[in-house]
């Protein structure tokens, strides 16, 4: 009974997790990219 619930909860721990992760990735991913790209002369080819 108690294994079961564990598990559930991982479960349920882990999909939050990725789930607020996402939006972190995307705004360092935005981030990172227009800095990279503005070091470089914000030409892209």
């Amino acid at each position: 009974m108690f294994r079961t619930t564990a598990d559930v909860l991982r479960r349920i721990g882990g999909a939050v997790t990725t789930v607020a992760t996402v939006p972190f990735r995307a705004l360092a991913r935005l981030f990172g990219g227009s800095s990279a790209s503005t070091r470089r002369g914000a030409r892209r080819t």
